[in-house]
């Protein structure tokens, strides 16, 4: 038997998720870069603070009513990999193609390059007080980020999971010491901020058209990437049919309450103008409310964005991972460490694509685009659950959710793909297009027909022996 041959000698990757496990990998992933980086935009494209806040619940909402339908796939396809998976089970390989390219190429590389940043810029900012970083050195420290939380996942998806706890623990005390500095500042406030948190007042200036409201809910939407973690690694997670649909409902719970909470807090310290303007928005409240300590906030966020980049990093590898043993990516990208039993090869290689895509990309255009191709997606997932409930009601579900919730967030996904192309057309949304079904030069010759199967065999023995892995079987 060769080393690429699937047999007795296959591995299992472990079931070391459970509930608090679970809640920390989504709320942990959540809670990072958005919260502190989005606010000035979303107030941005939306004009006013009510119409912000409005923003923030209704991104809550879509978020939540997105978890649980996942959760219902998730309890009744129980295997990692997300949207690629439930697509390849429901509709079949080349639509599930076309995602697997999608996600492991552009979704969740440009994601981890926009918290790597995001990172950097917070990281920095102590440093250059009053102005911006140089980008080369912003794009320099967030490549380490990105190597660090890759080498870790790498070695340990243990160390990973519990690193993802004890930040996630940090970063929900940041939070409510934003609250409380809000309420306190609330307290002792001017007239002006009073004034600009009332009914009457919170919605002037707000701007309605269809291209500003879905570049908001982006930005807004952003802030929670990360609802849809567990279902990446659904076979790592222990009774996922209980713990699943459990721990996304009081992640996303936690994490709603807080984001519109510390929106509050920003308002009460900051005027809108103040908000808009800002390039740090947690650096800006840290300086008016803690003075010559407000550094200490610049610090917490780039924490905070570290921990979520990790929940990214475990995640994301997965969809790679799963995609490879399925046949739509090569077979060494399947393969998981002999000893270690993490899925090392996909790894390395979301970590390559990510730095590629750090290197001319900036956090606003990255957010954007990745965004619009991320929802096309979910829209597509959500549409099999609909399908599965109407066509086949007899499998079985361990969760069920009303048919309403899927379908309301299928209009949401339209809405948010539609929405900027027909108020604003840009030629890049264009160009992610055509790279989606630029998949097929890929697909139909490699992948439907099988052309060249021992094109890679020599190298995937090469790179197994390199880097000790193994293939892998599927926790069912």
């Amino acid at each position: 038997m060769t080393m690429t041959d699937k047999g007795p000698k296959a591995l299992n990757m472990r079931r070391e998720i459970g509930l608090i496990g679970g809640v920390a990998l989504v709320s942990g992933t959540m809670i990072g870069s958005g919260i502190f980086m989005s606010p000035q935009f979303v107030m941005g494209y939306v004009g006013s603070p009510g119409a912000s806040l409005v923003i923030w619940a209704f991104s809550g909402v879509v978020a939540m009513f997105a978890a649980l339908s996942y959760a219902e796939l998730g309890t009744i396809i129980q295997e990692s990999g997300g949207e690629f998976i439930y697509i390849l089970r429901i509709y079949g390989s080349c639509p599930a193609f076309f995602a697997a390219i999608t996600f492991v190429v552009v979704v969740k590389p440009f994601g981890i390059a926009a918290m790597a940043i995001s990172i950097a810029e917070y990281a920095l900012a102590p440093f250059y007080n009053g102005c911006q970083p140089p980008d080369l050195v912003v794009k320099c420290v967030a490549a380490v980020a990105i190597l660090v939380l890759a080498i870790v996942n790498i070695l340990n998806s243990r160390i990973a999971v519990r690193i993802q706890v004890v930040f996630l623990v940090a970063k929900v005390l940041v939070l409510i010491f934003i609250v409380i500095g809000g309420i306190v500042k609330l307290v002792q406030s001017s007239s002006v901020i009073v004034e600009n948190l009332k009914v009457e007042n919170a919605f002037k200036g707000t701007q309605y058209s269809l291209s500003t409201l879905g570049m908001s809910v982006y930005q807004g939407l952003w802030s929670y990437a990360g609802w849809y973690n567990l279902n990446y690694v659904t076979e790592e997670l222990k009774r996922p049919e209980v713990n699943l649909p459990r721990a996304v409902v009081i992640a996303i719970s936690l994490v709603t309450g807080l984001y519109l909470l510390v929106n509050v807090s920003y308002l009460t310290v900051m005027t809108p103008t103040e908000l808009m303007s800002s390039s740090a928005v947690a650096v800006t409240w840290g300086n008016k409310v803690l003075g010559s300590w407000g550094w200490t906030m610049s610090v917490a966020a780039a924490l905070s964005a570290f921990g979520a980049l990790n929940g990214s990093f475990f995640s994301g590898g997965r969809v790679c991972f799963v995609a490879a043993r399925e046949g739509h990516l090569p077979d060494i990208l399947a393969m998981a460490h002999v000893r270690r039993l993490t899925p090392s090869p996909a790894l390395i290689f979301t970590t390559v694509v990510s730095l590629l895509v750090l290197i001319p990309g900036d956090f606003q255009s990255i957010v954007n685009f990745s965004s619009f191709t991320a929802w096309f997606f979910y829209g597509i997932t959500l549409s099999g659950l609909v399908y599965l409930k109407i066509k086949k009601p007899e499998l079985p579900r361990p969760y069920k959710v009303p048919i309403i919730l899927p379908i309301l967030v299928i209009i949401v996904a339209i809405f948010l793909v539609l929405a900027p192309i027909l108020d604003n057309p840009q030629i890049e949304y264009l160009y992610v297009s055509l790279f989606i079904l630029s998949g097929a030069i890929v697909y139909v010759p490699f992948i439907h027909f099988k052309l060249c199967p021992g094109l890679l065999t020599k190298l995937t023995v090469f790179l197994q022996l390199l880097l000790e892995v193994a293939p892998t079987e599927k926790n069912l």
